[in-house]
């Protein structure tokens, strides 16, 4: 005979609750409480229900060790993640964007630290040799990029945070890096700037590339003067970046226009400029990749473009858990594009 849930007895203090608990307290036996909670549509859905809400009100946490040793699966995403980035709330905003979509799915997901000058293929070798994971999102793709080429030849289910050149297709989420650099060339074009500077990624990323194609596009069809600084990139010291800036505004023709990725670089950009007497907005314009509001608090204010990271984290883990249910890869791509309007000074 079944039970109500309202007639569910509270577990003494300590007691961690089995399936076996489930099945006592509700009436039903252990092999249907199991396939209820595993959504067995064989079950009828008011039992499914109320074993999910006895669960619950038991404080029920499935056992992952034997459901992999069921089911072959670990429940767990691991997300290869470079802590070192050019946006100040990237960690906080992606990691959100993922557990929004993991909330109710039974995955949880496992940060992995991802250093890019070391062998970054060795995190990779491990999840897949221990069976640590049932797929992977990573960050910071390349060209070519390794743990791209290893996953694909080992059919494991990835998405990959911005784009590679293989020609086999695989799973992706990217920002139009590209448009954003073309737009931003054209706007400080507008407000009359001269000399325009640009700090990259290092080159093996993928999205140097697109940033610097569509930097170039855009100087050349405005005829604008530029500059790629080459002494430092996107992934050097703050201190390093701050310098090479000053350091640069003592030479002849000095830029006048700053496109800065990330809110990092844009915030030492605008420290460098002020330590050397320069106002932005007045002798220099800098113009942002943001991800947070941060440069809503900054005075003086400067133009910024939006890159939705939540979003994005929110695409991947969709993509991911598409592509774990074997759904082929050809479409499982995702290009944000930037806002079509700049946010910042010229708005107040």
């Amino acid at each position: 005979m079944t039970k109500d849930t309202d007639e569910i007895t509270p577990l003494a203090p300590g007691e961690r609750p089995t399936l076996r608990t489930i099945a006592e307290q509700t009436g039903y036996s252990v092999a249907t409480v199991s396939r209820a909670l595993a959504n067995d549509p064989r079950i009828a859905k008011t039992t499914r229900e109320k074993v999910s809400l006895a669960a619950k009100n038991l404080g029920y946490v499935p056992d992952r060790a034997a459901r992999r040793l069921r089911t072959g699966r670990t429940q767990v995403v691991s997300l290869l993640l470079n802590t070192e980035h050019e946006f100040l709330g990237f960690t906080h905003e992606f990691l959100t964007g993922i557990t929004d979509v993991l909330r109710g799915t039974g995955y949880s997901v496992t940060v992995v630290p991802d250093t890019v000058g070391e062998d970054r293929l060795d995190p990779v070798r491990t999840i897949l040799r221990n069976n640590l994971a049932d797929g992977i999102l990573f960050t910071r793709t390349e060209c070519f990029d390794p743990r791209v080429r290893l996953m694909m030849e080992n059919g494991f289910p990835f998405v990959s945070h911005g784009r590679t050149e293989f020609t086999t297709p695989h799973p992706w989420v990217d920002f139009d890096n590209e448009t954003f650099a073309r737009k931003a060339v054209h706007r400080l074009v507008e407000k009359g700037r001269k000399r325009l500077s640009l700090i990259l990624p290092e080159d093996r990323f993928t999205f140097t590339q697109h940033l610097r194609y569509g930097f170039m596009s855009a100087v050349r069809e405005t005829g604008v003067e530029y500059e790629i600084v080459t002494d430092v990139t996107l992934d050097s010291a703050t201190a390093d970046i701050a310098e090479a800036t000053k350091r640069r505004r003592y030479r002849p023709n000095p830029p006048d226009g700053y496109i800065c990725v990330g809110e990092v670089t844009a915030l030492v950009t605008l420290t460098a400029l002020g330590d050397v007497g320069v106002t932005p907005g007045v002798e220099a314009d800098v113009l942002a990749k943001r991800a947070s509001p941060i440069f809503d608090n900054i005075r003086p204010r400067i133009e910024t473009v939006f890159e939705d990271l939540r979003a994005t984290g929110r695409a991947m883990a969709e993509m991911l858990l598409r592509r774990m249910a074997g759904e082929p890869p050809e479409a499982l791509n995702v290009l944000f594009r930037p806002d079509t309007g700049f946010c910042g000074d010229s708005d107040h």
